[in-house]
């Protein structure tokens, strides 16, 4: 067995959902010591005792943290110990009702877009001294619809399909904005859509789904993992294999996303 320090460290945000799981499974049978980021401690527990049973790898633990509250996301880093290698952004909610964080931020867009901007700038140091490093943003291709005047659907009524198309239409244009910043760290910044997976996300949005959590994990992990990516960074992908992304042109509206999200 290898010993711990040559282990790659991997941080997976969701990881008690369908996909997440997914995800940190394979990265545990693939050696990598997997810190799950969680919100329930019972559920992660109770994960973590699966994951290990799976892969007879010991090295997963959980860490709590609420990803639709900066604070919390603070919290989490600033307790953090040791090296990160990959950071892999998976954590999403999909309300049927629109509904606010206690700071007063619609809680789609303070989970699956703020949670993943806190916790890629916030981890941005760590993953810079674990160089070379990599974030990974499961997005979807089922994106579409920003309004850059109205993230929060204040003004537009809110419908959880279109607040989640815009969640991930905003995950694949800030993947580039960060992959730029993040580029002279020897870390990237990648997006992908992982697969049409049923899980409680997928239902809440009235979808079934047709593949398996392993399905729906195999790009995320392949982003994470595979040699011939080193270095490949700020790209979308499909089926493991980069796709055109139709947001990734759009520098001006990336860029202004990314400032109005650091105002948060």
């Amino acid at each position: 067995m290898a010993h711990m320090q040559t282990r790659k460290v991997a941080a997976v945000s969701g990881a008690t959902g369908a996909i997440g799981k997914a995800i940190a499974s394979e990265l545990a049978k693939l050696n990598f010591s997997v810190v799950l980021i969680t919100r329930n401690p019972e559920k992660s527990a109770q994960v973590v005792k699966e994951l290990i049973a799976e892969s007879n790898n010991f090295s997963i633990t959980y860490q709590i943290a609420d990803l639709s509250r900066k604070s919390s996301i603070q919290s989490l880093i600033d307790t953090w110990q040791g090296p990160l290698h990959a950071l892999v952004n998976n954590a999403a909610t999909t309300p049927k009702t629109r509904q606010l964080t206690p700071e007063g931020i619609e809680l789609q867009f303070a989970t699956n877009v703020l949670g993943y901007y806190w916790l890629t700038e916030g981890f941005s140091q760590i993953l810079a001294e674990s160089a070379p490093a990599r974030v990974i943003n499961v997005a979807s291709y089922w994106a579409g619809g920003l309004d850059l005047s109205d993230l929060e659907f204040q003004r537009r009524s809110y419908h959880n399909h279109d607040a989640y198309r815009q969640s991930k239409q905003a995950n694949r244009m800030l993947t580039p904005i960060f992959g730029n910043l993040l580029r002279e760290s020897r870390v990237t910044v990648n997006s992908c859509h992982p697969g049409d997976v049923n899980s409680t996300l997928s239902n809440n949005l009235g979808f079934g789904g047709s593949q398996s959590p392993s399905d729906g994990a195999r790009t995320p992990v392949w982003l994470t993992t595979d040699k011939s990516l080193a270095g490949v960074s700020g790209k979308y992908f499909e089926n493991q294999n980069e796709v055109q992304c139709q947001f990734a042109s759009r520098d001006a509206d990336s860029k202004k996303l990314y400032d109005i999200c650091s105002e948060y």
